[in-house]
Parts: C-alpha cells; structure tokens; sequence
C-alpha cells in the first residue's frame, strides 16, 4: 500500500492514523506543497489525483482521494480495531463529529482556500488571520460544546480510539500551528492527552513522517 502524503496536510495525518491503528505497512510519497509552485500540481502527481490535493492511497490496482473516504475504506478492509461504534447513535455521532471537522473547519482553512485569498483577493496577512481564527474558533467551540455534553468515556465517542478521534488530533495540530492555543477547550485537551498517549497517534506525528513505514 502507498499513500502520497504532505508533512503539514492534516488529511494526510489523519490517515496516517488510521494505518497505523490498523498496524497496516505502507510506503508513504512525501510531497512538498510548496516547492516549485507545489508538487502537488505537478502533472505526474495530478494523473492520480485530479483535483491536485494530499492525500491519495494506491493499494495495489485501486486508488483513492479523499481522506474520510480512505479512512473507512481501511477501516472496512482491517475492521480491527474498528474505528466506528457498531451501535447506530454512536456511530452516526462519530461521523457527525467528523464531518464537523473536516467538512465545516478545515475545508475553510486549508492551503488552497489561504492561496486563493492571497493571490486572488489579495488579502493581506491580518485579514488572513482573521479568516482563520473565526473558523477554527468557531468550530473548536462547538465540538467543545458537543464532547462535554457527550462526556462518555475518555474518546469523543466512548471508551475507545474512533473516526471522530481520528480527525479530531490533526486539527488540534493544525491550529497550534497557526499560532492558536486550546486552553480554554478543556474537553478537546483532555480527549487530545488520551490519543497522544497513545503509540499509533504518536508514530502517525508529521515530525515522524519519513519516506517509508513498514
């Protein structure tokens, strides 16, 4: 298996998390996103994926884009551990939180939506940053606001590692590196500790990715 990955693209550490929950050896493609104009646009890379975007799994003859796409996919094909709860609430809450946060949060704050408003609206760095702090807030408010009602077990969703942890901790990395802090999200912080503890989400860190993890 081989996934085209970016060191700083959170869709790519979230996946990067999944396989190495599921203990699943893969060759991991580094591309940089900002060498050259982007690796990314190069045609060679855009012959996989289309839309010029990190990451895309390979698995033998079959190939895929779309981080929560790939993540079920594993999760499907190496249903241990299983990443979504087997009961209908939880389960449909895990996918709630999940698309909270990447379709409603980091859609907003990616490298191409900040590209397009320095280059084509011509935004300045401060309006840039305001841009990114009012969604990331906003969406860090709410799932604040959701796991401490939830507050069942140390996970966003129970006592166990799910898809919504799975895209919740390279959010939290993203925004840290944007220069935010999440001490006022005490419940997001506690669920962050529980998975960082963890060795799989350790392995997965952007400072640990290398060419190959077998």
């Amino acid at each position: 298996m081989e996934i085209h990955v970016a060191q700083l693209s959170a869709a790519s550490y979230r996946v990067r998390i999944a396989l190495q929950l599921k203990q699943v050896s893969y060759r991991s493609v580094v591309l940089s996103l900002t060498r050259a104009g982007g690796e990314q646009l190069a045609p060679e890379y855009r012959s996989l994926n289309p839309q010029g975007l990190v990451p895309t799994l390979v698995d033998d003859d079959f190939l895929l884009t779309q981080s929560l796409a790939m993540v079920e996919y594993l999760d499907e094909r190496y249903p241990n551990p299983p990443l979504l709860p087997a009961a209908p609430r939880p389960r449909a809450r895990a996918r709630q939180f999940a698309q909270l946060i990447v379709s409603d949060i980091q859609s907003l704050t990616g490298l191409r939506v900040l590209g397009y408003l320095r280059a084509e609206l011509h935004l300045q760095p401060a309006a840039r940053s305001l841009w990114l702090r009012h969604w990331l807030l906003e969406g860090l408010d709410a799932l604040e606001i959701w796991l401490t009602a939830e507050r069942a077990g140390g996970y966003c969703v129970g006592d166990s590692v799910t898809l919504a942890d799975v895209c919740l901790i390279p959010l939290l990395y993203s925004v840290r590196r944007f220069g935010l802090s999440i001490e006022d999200f005490p419940r997001l912080c506690e669920v962050e500790a529980t998975c960082l503890a963890l060795p799989p989400f350790q392995l997965a860190h952007p400072d640990n990715l290398t060419e190959d993890r077998e």
